[in-house]
């Protein structure tokens, strides 16, 4: 499965890219390394489909070759019979998981790199744009234009708040970082602090400082987490949350993920066989039907609860799994009608 649908989205990415690769004069090597990365980041998020689909093609050719009747007929029960089956869910969950704990997360990465340097719109300078964060409880900061490649920020503004009172702002022209001493150049910023009898004033052209925050802050937050190992994401939810960032949710939906997906593997394959196992008058054809409608099914879900949890209060946790326990519920009620 893994073979026939992966090239076919290939060829469908080339032919709508291609264009723009050969305008921006994009070396062969970064375009061969970028599909395997494409080829690994999509076999991973479709991963779960795929199993379902080779499950159900592979069990619907034994079906209509009478061959499960045959090893049920011989005393064989079901269970034992989908043994194999799980076994085989097994070994390739556990495979898909390392991946991603490691592997897909460099994936993801130069995939999404790829995409920003040589296919967006906009030039290699990767300058990110209006970025708000809050680094602490009570300290939030705003950049309107951030270079990483040469590490100067514009318009860049830093507040603290004692409750719901503004306490201090900084606002700074443009800021530089100092990669030797991790120290800020800030040119043309001025410091306002507010006072009970009155405001503090300060001003200069130039000068030297060093601030709380990790120069990634500076820099677009939208696949993040997709980038990170289990350890680093880990660590870096943790800090988001001390922080109280508002893109929480998103960060937690990509966690609970990585381990949902091995899950669903069983459960999608479980139900495969119970739809695929009977011999149908449509053949496999209509076992095929059946499985993609199921398969949608479970797209559906799983996107609609990803992008509420992302977008809204709604518990990530409850978001991810979600699809989990209603195809689970599914899985069970196949399964018993298949035994009998």
């Amino acid at each position: 499965m893994l073979l026939m649908f992966i090239p076919i989205g290939i060829v469908i990415d080339v032919s709508e890219k291609v264009n723009r690769m050969i305008e921006n004069d994009v070396p062969f090597s970064e375009i061969a390394l970028y599909y395997l990365q494409f080829t690994i980041y999509f076999a991973n998020l479709l991963f779960p489909i795929f199993l379902f689909l080779s499950v159900i093609w592979f069990t619907s050719k034994l079906a209509n070759n009478t061959e499960i009747i045959a090893i049920l007929s011989s005393g064989i029960s079901f269970t034992r019979f989908l043994r194999p089956y799980l076994i085989g869910a097994t070994i390739v969950s556990i495979f898909v998981l390392l991946m991603g704990f490691f592997l897909v997360p460099w994936a993801s990465e130069g995939f999404n790199d790829f995409r920003y340097t040589y296919l967006s719109r906009k030039k290699q300078t990767r300058e990110t744009a209006n970025v708000f964060r809050q680094i602490s409880a009570n300290e939030f900061i705003y950049v309107s234009n951030f270079n990483p490649e040469t590490k100067v920020a514009f318009n860049f503004t830093i507040e603290k708040f004692k409750g719901d009172q503004l306490e201090s702002k900084l606002s700074v022209g443009r800021l530089r970082y100092n990669a030797k001493d991790s120290s800020y150049t800030m040119f043309n910023y001025t410091k306002r602090t507010v006072g009970p009898l009155g405001d503090k004033l300060e001003s200069a052209t130039k000068k030297d400082t060093v601030f709380n925050f990790d120069l990634e802050d500076l820099t677009p937050v939208v696949y993040v987490a997709e980038t990170l190992t289990l350890g680093e994401l880990n660590s870096f939810i943790e800090k988001e949350r001390q922080r109280g960032s508002s893109n929480i949710n998103t960060y937690l939906v990509v966690l609970y993920k990585k381990y949902s997906i091995p899950v669903s593997a069983f459960i999608l394959t479980i139900i495969a066989v119970a739809v695929s196992s009977m011999k149908r008058r449509g053949g496999m054809g209509m076992n095929l039907a059946i499985g993609i409608v199921l398969a949608f099914a479970f797209i559906f879900f799983d996107k609609i609860f990803g992008t509420l949890a992302e977008k809204s209060s709604f518990p990530p946790i409850i978001a991810v799994w979600f699809p989990n326990i209603v195809f689970g519920i599914l899985a069970i009620y196949l399964l018993r009608n298949a035994k009998r």
